[in-house]
């Protein structure tokens, strides 16, 4: 017997598949449930060696904790920024900032880089090749190593317990 992992390696994808399939055909026909179950079987184990390995979550609380910290700066940074644009004296001072990464898993990098984007005053401009460093642009640095120190504390400490740890 073939284990399921096997042939349906992503069961929320191919859940997924499905429903967006009949969604796409305005129908639940018995038809559109057959052909959109092969594919949402199918397309996850076509495509399944080209998908890097998910890493575990090891801590799903401390997940929440940091999706609502996120949520949180995401709200606070768009205020600085705004008061940073309508300042009428202008005084920003943007910066390209090496930050050194701690995480070792690409997953746990993407997503420190993409909370980097998102929070606004601040873009994940490149990973370097080597995995080691983050470069950043944000738009207003008084103190290089307090903002790598705050990113470190906020961001990618609690994504090493959540993952790596």
């Amino acid at each position: 017997m073939i284990p399921p992992t096997r042939w349906l390696p992503m069961p929320v994808l191919s859940l997924l598949l499905l429903v967006v399939w009949l969604l796409l055909q305005q129908s639940v026909a018995l038809g559109q449930w057959l052909l959109g179950g092969v594919l949402a079987i199918l397309i996850p184990v076509v495509c399944r060696p080209f998908w890097e390995r998910q890493p575990t979550i090891k801590r799903p609380l401390k997940l929440l904790g940091y999706f609502l910290r996120v949520l949180g700066d995401i709200v606070t940074a768009n205020i600085q920024v705004s008061k940073l644009i309508l300042d009428p004296r202008g005084q920003m001072r943007p910066a390209f900032v090496e930050y050194p990464l701690t995480l070792r898993e690409n997953f746990p990098i993407t997503i420190l880089a993409s909370t980097i984007t998102m929070t606004p005053g601040t873009v994940s401009a490149h990973l370097r090749l080597d995995g080691r460093t983050l470069l950043i642009h944000a738009l207003d640095v008084a103190d290089t190593r307090a903002l790598i120190d705050e990113i470190h504390q906020r961001y990618e400490r609690p994504l090493m317990e959540i993952f790596e740890s």
